[in-house]
């Protein structure tokens, strides 16, 4: 499932591409007609991401919700000579339709594809954490629901309302970087340990919507500094644990292992982050 980076710059370059312009609106597929019919030859006002939420705004406060979901896409072109027939199942297209350059948008397998009020949005919202790439977030509001829960921090990282645009990749890397176990309680972490968290998630993702891929090593353990051979894996980038069971960490030594908790799989060096025991058990 596509991370909240990911989100991020799909809206910026959905703006780029359409924001103040004319459109036109199709659903070549279908499943989106009759809302398609109601935008079609409007101006698109913006877009903008929540996590791993994506809204694009029309005139009247109408706006199409997408959530990619696990196999969704949205291919967006600038600039083109013409825009080709569509291919597959395109639930949403995009197409722009006056004077300026030309660019189309095809949205293909998405978990939810809904034309809403603002009203409906800020319902959605209400019920989501504050994303780390936004600015202005207050990474209270997720502390409070994480030190009230007995819930292993790596699902809490991974609920979106808790924090949103957090998947599994941000959350292994995050709680290696900061040697915090996967299945350790919410209740039982300091808020110390968690500013650092969130601090680290906001440069790590801010870091991901710059590059379009998630690097989360340090500069001593680039394959450069290392002298080993760079990662290889459809996800890119550098990563410390994430798809790395049975392989050395690279801080320590020892074997990276993994585990499933509510049915996706972590990740962890069992040295760096070892497993948490109370005080309070002796």
């Amino acid at each position: 499932m596509p991370e909240g980076h990911t989100l991020h710059r799909l809206a910026r370059d959905l703006e780029a591409a359409f924001a103040g312009r004319l459109v036109r609106v199709g659903s070549p597929q279908g499943r989106f007609a009759d809302s398609a019919a109601l935008l079609d030859g409007q101006v698109v006002e913006g877009a903008e991401s929540w996590g791993k939420h994506l809204f694009i705004a029309f005139p009247d406060e109408r706006l199409v919700h997408v959530h990619l979901g696990l196999y969704g896409g949205f291919d967006v072109r600038t600039g083109v000579d013409e825009v080709p027939l569509p291919v597959g199942q395109v639930r949403l297209r995009l197409v722009t339709a006056d004077a300026g350059p030309t660019s189309y948008a095809d949205l293909r397998g998405a978990t939810a594809c809904e034309l809403l009020t603002a009203q409906q949005r800020d319902a959605i919202l209400a019920r989501t954490g504050p994303d780390p790439i936004r600015e202005d977030q207050d990474p209270t509001l997720a502390w409070e629901r994480v030190r009230r829960s007995k819930a292993p921090i790596g699902g809490l990282l991974m609920d979106q309302s808790v924090l949103a645009g957090v998947g599994n990749v941000y959350r292994a890397e995050v709680l290696f970087r900061q040697r915090v176990h996967p299945l350790r309680p919410g209740n039982t972490l300091r808020v110390g340990q968690w500013r650092a968290m969130w601090d680290d998630l906001v440069e790590l993702m801010a870091e991901g919507v710059r590059t379009g891929r998630i690097n989360t090593v340090r500069p001593e353990h680039t394959p450069e500094a290392m002298g080993r051979p760079p990662r290889v894996d459809d996800h890119g980038g550098e990563v410390y644990v994430y798809r790395r069971t049975g392989r050395p960490c690279h801080v320590c030594g020892s074997m990276v292992r993994t585990g499933v908790l509510q049915t996706r799989n972590i990740f962890w060096c069992p040295r760096c982050q070892p497993a948490f025991r109370s005080r309070a058990l002796g």
